[in-house]
């Protein structure tokens, strides 16, 4: 990995079954972390790895905004006030927006929402093969990042933000980041995945 963290996670929570690939329980989304720039090739390669995520007639429908040094501060007001609160020492703010409609016919892709997703994974996993770490947002003021970058509500969804940076020592969080801060378990597998029926 290219970048080291000053902070070893604690993934004693966390039970895959054997065979999982461990970058998949390696993967969480902390909120500290250190105010550090990430070079431009390092970037590229990360939301390159979005770029060969699969989607419904190949419609590549995700469009993702980032910030810049010179824009952070913009970035970081569109969120809400409790992420705020910690993403104020993050390397990069970006948004997820999703085309709505296919560009081959025009009607409704019902999937673009799910393609955005599985490209906000492919970036994720990226990241984390660099030794970065990622944190998706629902927390986000969406009415106020339509006017401020002017995207077109017709034809743009906003779907979600996040995160990237360099992990940093949950220590220098505040209550109640500092208490929350860690790999949480998951569900059981019977839970979430159903066979032949409901």
């Amino acid at each position: 990995m290219k970048y080291q963290s000053p902070y070893t996670p604690d993934f004693s929570k966390r039970d895959p079954l054997p065979g999982v690939a461990e970058e998949f329980p390696g993967r969480w989304s902390p909120r500290s972390f250190v105010r550090s720039p990430i070079p431009a090739e390092d970037l590229a390669v990360i939301f390159d790895a979005a770029r060969w995520t699969p989607s419904a007639y190949n419609e590549q429908p995700w469009r993702i905004l980032t910030s810049t040094p010179e824009t952070f501060d913009t970035f970081l007001g569109l969120l809400v006030d409790a992420n705020q609160k910690w993403a104020k020492n993050v390397s990069l703010i970006g948004f997820m927006v999703a085309r709505k409609n296919f560009t081959h016919n025009g009607k409704p892709n019902s999937t673009a929402v799910f393609d955005c997703g599985s490209a906000w994974m492919s970036l994720t996993m990226q990241a984390r093969k660099l030794g970065l770490y990622t944190h998706g947002m629902a927390g986000i003021r969406k009415d106020a990042i339509y006017e401020a970058f002017g995207i077109d509500r017709e034809e743009y969804e906003v779907v979600a933000g996040f995160t990237i940076g360099i992990l940093d020592l949950k220590e220098k969080l505040d209550k109640p980041y500092a208490d929350w801060e860690g790999p949480s378990p998951r569900k059981p597998l019977p839970e979430v995945w159903k066979q032949g029926a409901w």
